[in-house]
């Protein structure tokens, strides 16, 4: 087997997630392919199910049998993603075994429209879970206020969560406890914690792309210091927050009776600006106990070119420093992040309803053929 960029990742601690789905990529042996050259997942979106399914006619034959049987729009999406899953995480499944149960996920998202509904995210997820019946198989949960509430009880339950659309430290603190008492609960319980599995989502460069806007605003050097900076720091901040909650005694204990460290993992990581490095949070993110799902042009970018070193501990101070003169400069972070995470939570959504469109009209073009 040829050692790849991915691999020697794997060495020094960090996993890579394909942030990427399509039918084509696991029927052609495409996504086996990647495997070998060290991929350790898959996470998916309902914008990535969009572009998936309206490019191209991979999926049309099981849409018109669906179709043929009376299945809404809304059946059919489900169907179709719960069969991508089952798949992609069959492939997956060696991956598992042989990180005894770290890697080898598949990420399947709740139906974006449940963001702000706690009790309908549990009982997406529950089912789903249980639909696509696959122990490598991780559902995506957002970062709301409701996702949270909703992530703790799903954990307390025993079911794997990829909790998604996280941009700021108060958000990932807020994970981080609620994962640990779930699991504190289950253990008071004496129910098995070592089959649970989870990530905690944040979104990189988006960050960068938002906060770049506002600097521009600005025009002197210390605005132009720091553009193309604040999601590397920001992200370096939260690693540090998960090392404080992941070493501390209070998880030491429940390490103790099997439980797994919640890692985090960087996502939206395919450069927006193409000024900057394509391979900018990639390199700069390199960690111990961290995942990185990466777009497919970003991954052969960073096989083509990458540099491999453990970055995400290195200049703490500069980081922290930026941060800072953002806040001086009157930009703060938690107003920005909550946009993020609102404007996020909207995406989704226009892309699950576009979706269901799509899907529609491919229903109706494929039963009158």
């Amino acid at each position: 087997m040829t050692q790849t960029k991915l691999h020697t990742l794997a060495e020094v601690g960090q996993s890579v997630w394909l942030d990427y789905i399509d039918r084509t990529l696991i029927t052609s042996g495409g996504l086996t392919t990647h495997v070998y050259r060290g991929l350790r997942g898959i996470t998916s979106n309902p914008t990535i199910f969009q572009k998936a399914i309206s490019e191209g006619n991979d999926y049309d034959v099981q849409i018109q049998r669906m179709a043929l049987s009376g299945k809404s729009a809304e059946e059919i999406y489900e169907g179709l993603a719960i069969e991508d899953s089952r798949m992609a995480a069959d492939i997956l499944h060696p991956v598992f075994e042989a990180t005894e149960g770290s890697d080898g996920f598949f990420s399947l998202e709740v139906n974006p429209h449940l963001a702000h509904d706690k009790q309908g995210t549990i009982n997406e997820a529950t089912r789903l879970f249980a639909t696509v019946n696959r122990p490598n198989v991780m559902i995506k949960v957002p970062a709301t206020p409701e996702g949270v509430e909703a992530f703790h009880e799903l954990t307390e339950d025993g079911i794997n969560i990829n909790v998604t659309l996280m941009f700021s430290l108060e958000q990932y603190d807020q994970i981080a406890e609620a994962y640990i008492s779930a699991l504190e609960k289950r253990a008071a319980n004496v129910y098995s914690l070592k089959q649970i599995a989870s990530v905690a989502s944040i979104f990189v460069s988006r960050l960068d792309t938002k906060v770049d806007r506002m600097l521009a605003a600005y025009n002197s050097p210390k605005a132009e210091a720091l553009r193309g900076r604040i999601a590397i720091a920001n992200a370096k901040m939260v690693y540090q927050h998960f090392k404080e909650a992941f070493l501390s005694e209070r998880w030491k204990r429940l390490e103790e009776k099997g439980a797994r460290l919640q890692r985090v993992l960087y996502g939206s990581t395919g450069t927006k600006d193409p000024t900057y490095s394509d391979v900018m949070y990639i390199e700069n993110l390199i960690g111990p106990n961290t995942v990185n799902t990466i777009p497919p042009k970003t991954l052969e970018a960073f096989l083509d070119h990458g540099v491999v070193a453990l970055t995400l501990e290195s200049d703490l101070e500069e980081a922290r420093a930026q941060l800072n003169d953002l806040a001086e400069m009157d930009i703060q972070l938690a107003d920005v992040t909550q946009q993020l995470l609102d404007e996020g939570v909207k995406q989704f959504a226009q892309s699950y309803d576009a979706l269901i469109k799509i899907i529609d009209e491919k229903k109706l073009e494929l039963i009158s053929t």
